[in-house]
């Protein structure tokens, strides 16, 4: 799968370890710096069903890889708001610290959801995977200064990126 401009080289593999998508992608997007090659497609991904989402990606197989806002379940709360489609996405397992080497803490956590058809808590499993990735220790303070949704493209626009994987 491939956007329409994005011309790949023959034999072209997209597989980042967890610090290149964060230390590369990830913050690099959320300082405002541009991306070689713009490989990430930036969509709202909380509005589409899984299987819908190979098809926005700009590049992947197995994999897609995406950048999307945050969305929140209450307009002043912190609480993310997961429901997608017909369904939700659910976090599973422990949240992962993501250390670059020479690096004494975390820049980012990645988190594993998956997603769930139906509402909750009765909804029914899926094979579909999401890692979520978060930048860690972002000073989200401006969002609750300005009430609903004033949003910052630093703080909280893209301060998640995600990486989908299809059913297993």
């Amino acid at each position: 799968m491939g956007g329409p401009d994005l011309q790949m080289p023959p034999g072209f593999r997209f597989h980042p370890t967890d610090e290149e998508l964060v230390t590369y992608y990830l913050c690099r997007k959320c300082a405002g710096q541009s991306i070689a090659v713009p490989i990430i497609a930036e969509i709202d991904l909380y509005k589409y069903e899984p299987w819908l989402l190979p098809g926005l990606a700009l590049y992947g197989e197995k994999e897609w890889y995406f950048f999307s806002p945050r969305d929140r379940k209450y307009p002043n709360g912190s609480r993310p708001n997961r429901a997608a489609g017909s369904g939700y996405w659910k976090a599973t397992g422990a949240d992962k610290p993501i250390t670059p080497a020479g690096t004494p803490k975390p820049v980012a956590i990645k988190k594993a959801l998956v997603f769930y058809a139906g509402k909750a808590p009765k909804g029914e499993k899926t094979n579909w995977i999401m890692h979520e990735y978060r930048l860690a220790d972002v000073d989200r303070s401006a969002r609750r200064k300005n009430s609903l949704r004033v949003r910052s493209p630093l703080v909280e626009y893209l301060t998640r990126q995600f990486v989908i994987v299809g059913p297993v």
